[in-house]
Order: C-alpha cells, then structure tokens, then sequence
C-alpha cells in the first residue's frame, strides 16, 4: 500500500478504506467493494470542518472509504471547510446488497433521505463535489443532496471530484449541471473534474495537487 495513505486522517479521524492495495483483478473495477456498513462511520462521527474565514467548502459522500480518502487530500492541498453527506439508511457492507439497492433506486427514482444539515453557503466562493460514478452516472447520495440544497449553490463555482471504477465520470458533470438548473441555481461555474480510480485513491496525491493548481 502506497505511502500516502499511511495515517491519512480527515477532521482528525482516521480515513479507512477497504480496497486499496488490491490488485486490478481482484478489485475488479469496484466489483465487490466493502464497506463498514455505515458509509465511513461506523467508527468516526461524520466530518464536519466549518470555519469563519474558508471560501471553499468540500461536500462528499463516501461508502467505502475511497472518496473520503480523496476528499482528505483536497482538504490538505486547499485547507478548505469540509461537510460529509449522510443518508438516514446507511448502504450495506455487502456490494451486491448496495447493488441490489441502487438499481431499485435508480429505476424508480427513490434517491436516499438524508441526515444532515447545510450550513449557510454564503462566505464560500468554490464548491468541491466529491462522490462515486455508480452505473455510469452520479452516486445517488449526491444526487440527493443536489436535488435537496441545489438552490442555495447560486453563484458559486463547482469543482467535482470522483472516484470511479475505471470507466471514466459517465454523465455526472452533466447531471449535476441539469439538476442545479432544476433547482434554480444560478450563475454558476464548473472546473474540470478530478477523475481517479477507486483503488489508486492513495495514489493520487500529485494528481490531486497538479488539479488544484490549475483551477
């Protein structure tokens, strides 16, 4: 396992993901991914890093731990204010449990409720949206939390960040844009997106700091 991941922390917790250091064969591009059963928290509280004076905010969800991952190494490159987002009915440990839950999900449309409140948004400039590809397209826990706060990012930047099962961001970037519109969220601006696989999360850290950079 790649050295960056050792003691990786995010709001002074331990980031734990389960399936760095296997091979491409055995994570199968996310294909039987574990997870706590609890969306990252079985042993954490759920990160929430507000300040007065950030003007950039990070909001991910996180199942097995690779996108918080992720998300630390924004929050270390940019010192940004970070909110993890939270479902009521965390998805199972088991993937094909979750697998089973969000094709029901995405077939009817029944997105998860969430667990959480937003803070005021006013004093951040830069949005980072972190979350998965599931199924070719955006994560249902962030879809969720668009279709929910989406007219209160107005005039605000979005820099999405993802990992992803080797296939690339699908339409995410797209359906945030078209669920934001939804929304009445005005007069934003979109960067471009931070893709990385879910295995090599841990190794990403020049790949995170070069896409600071240039945004």
């Amino acid at each position: 396992m790649n050295n960056e991941f050792q003691n990786a922390t995010i709001d002074g917790q331990k980031v734990t993901v389960y399936q760095l250091g296997k091979s491409s064969i055995e994570w199968g591009n996310g294909a039987g991914t574990l997870s706590d059963g609890m969306d990252t928290n079985k042993d954490n509280q759920p990160t929430r890093k507000l300040t007065d004076s950030a003007e950039s905010i990070i909001i991910y969800f996180s199942r097995s731990g690779s996108t918080e991952l992720l998300a630390s190494k924004v929050e270390r490159e940019t010192n940004a204010d970070i909110l993890e987002v939270i479902v009521k009915d965390p998805y199972p440990s088991n993937y094909s449990k979750t697998l089973s839950r969000a094709n029901f999900e995405r077939e009817n449309q029944d997105y998860p409720e969430l667990y959480m409140q937003l803070p005021n948004l006013d004093q951040y400039k830069t949005i980072y949206l972190g979350y998965q590809i599931w199924a070719m397209t955006l994560s249902h826990p962030m879809t969720s939390f668009l279709n929910t706060y989406g007219n209160q990012l107005s005039n605000k930047r979005i820099a999405p960040f993802m990992s992803e099962g080797g296939y690339g961001q699908g339409d995410s970037v797209q359906v945030i844009k078209e669920i934001l519109k939804q929304q009445g969220s005005t007069n934003n601006t979109f960067v471009p997106a931070l893709i990385v696989d879910g295995n090599k999360v841990d190794r990403a850290g020049k790949q995170v700091n070069d896409w600071i950079k240039y945004i």
